[in-house]
């Protein structure tokens, strides 16, 4: 029976194989933007928001595009002038809750509004009594994203007024969800590892006068077994995620379901969803994969042409992994730079010297400069945009040297994220002129006629 279950799935598949292929001649032959995208790889303009914007290019007077220094834009406010206002005032540990504040709101907290702020954040990161059991224990996975996912929408069951899309409600929803991300993700990776690796199972209440950033460092790793520059780098990590236009996929998922009038559960669900996709939120993964690679075949670390013969040899498919693809190269906007990249980089060079790692951080500072001209040299005349080192590059080690496991990385994406997610919801749902997202898909399968069963061939 399994057998005939098999052949009947492989039979469909093999169909739908063909049924789905589609001309990519008629792409542009209907002038369709495959993937939201122009002909030139810009983003197709489908919305207005106030939130967050990224440049990476600038159209000249012959309306091309000219590359730029990339530039991201929380609220107005150039998330490099944030970051270094934030760390100026020595308040880099704890940065991230500001960042919220001002996503949401679009306002910059006074001394007392922050104060109020992180307290009422502090205060909402236990879970619901018995759902640390019931939801995360009892229903274990191997599969952080997805116990996320799970979690979020067995929230939607503690809350009362889950339906409501009230401005009022919304706001209460986000806060929520935002506070109990960290304790979620923690909690689940240490009953993942408890369930399936024989690990001990220990759960640490969150601790409300701490930070985000060293509560959940807390939460995952205990007292006294993270540094101040591992919770600075982590916070730091969380404000540069924390958003990155409406066009990203996630934030548009959100925006997507929010505008049908979903519940604020189901929209996020659906984000985290989207953001767990290869193409999205993993590829610092894949950089930390690939870098231990290029680290066990380079003999000099510090020869120029050794790493770029091997990023030749990456590009061109003759390396383990067979891709073709260097991952945390590259980018959809960003071209000459990514500011991300760039800030992160900075702080890493300091966690480097105290970890005890800088011959590795000056690898990947060497792989930083060589790795867009190898592309280049590579595509030849092919290549059509500027590339540059993205933040996945130096995100997942970052995450390493703070000894963070890589099943959290997607995660923590998340639970930076999360705070966009939100604003950008609480913007969709309050326009004054809301409307369903419906985009258009032209149909291009021939018309038929039916046929009467008994005169059918099987094809």
């Amino acid at each position: 029976m399994m057998a005939e279950l098999n052949a009947m799935v492989q039979k469909l598949s093999d169909t739908v194989k063909v049924t789905s292929k589609i001309d990519i001649e008629l792409f542009k032959q209907f002038n369709v933007k495959r993937g939201l995208r122009n002909e030139d790889h810009t983003g197709v303009l489908v919305g207005l928001t106030k939130i967050g914007d990224v440049v990476g290019y600038e159209r000249n007077a012959e309306g091309k595009l000219d590359a730029i220094p990339g530039r991201l834009v929380y609220r107005g406010i150039d998330v490099v002038e944030l970051c270094k206002g934030i760390e100026s005032e020595g308040r880099l540990g704890n940065g991230f809750e500001e960042t919220i504040y001002l996503l949401l709101s679009g306002n910059q907290p006074t001394v007392a509004e922050l104060k109020e702020f992180t307290s009422y954040i502090g205060a909402q990161r236990a879970l619901p009594k018995a759902f640390t059991e019931d939801v995360i224990l009892s229903l274990k996975g191997k599969e952080l994203m997805n116990m996320l996912a799970r979690c979020v929408m067995s929230l939607y069951v503690f809350d009362k007024d889950a339906d409501n899309t009230s401005r009022e409600n919304l706001m209460l929803q986000s806060l929520n969800l935002i506070a109990k991300f960290p304790t979620i993700i923690a909690y689940s990776y240490i009953s993942m590892m408890h369930s399936y690796y024989e690990k001990t199972l220990y759960i640490r209440h969150p601790k409300p006068e701490l930070s985000i950033a060293e509560n959940f460092l807390y939460m995952l790793k205990g007292t006294n077994r993270y540094t101040k520059l591992d919770a600075e780098i982590l916070d730091l990590a969380l404000i540069l995620h924390a958003e990155h236009g409406g066009g990203n996929n996630s934030t548009f998922t959100v925006r997507v379901t929010s505008s049908s009038g979903t519940d604020t559960y189901s929209a996020i669900t659906a984000a985290i969803g989207s953001l767990k996709g290869p193409l999205h939120g993993g590829a610092n993964h894949m950089v930390i994969k690939q870098m231990g690679e290029l680290k066990d075949n380079i003999v000099d670390w510090e020869s120029d042409e050794e790493i770029r013969q091997y990023l030749l040899k990456i590009f061109r498919k003759e390396s383990s992994t067979k891709s073709g693809t260097f991952y945390g190269l590259g980018h959809a906007i960003y071209t000459i730079s990514d500011p991300r990249a760039e800030l992160l980089r900075e702080k890493a060079r300091e966690l480097a010297l105290e970890k005890g790692r800088t011959k590795e951080f000056q690898l990947y500072e060497r792989i930083d400069r060589i790795a867009p001209d190898v592309f280049a040299e590579f595509k030849g005349e092919k290549v059509n945009k500027i590339v540059c080192i993205n933040v996945d590059f130096y995100s997942g080690l970052v995450y390493d040297m703070i000894g963070l496991p890589q099943e959290i990385y997607t995660p923590l994406f998340a639970m930076a994220r999360i705070a966009g997610w939100c604003a950008h919801r609480l913007e969709e749902l309050n326009f004054d002129a809301k409307r369903i997202i419906r985009p258009a898909y032209k149909n291009v399968y021939a018309e038929r006629h039916f046929e009467p069963i008994e005169t059918r061939i099987a094809e």
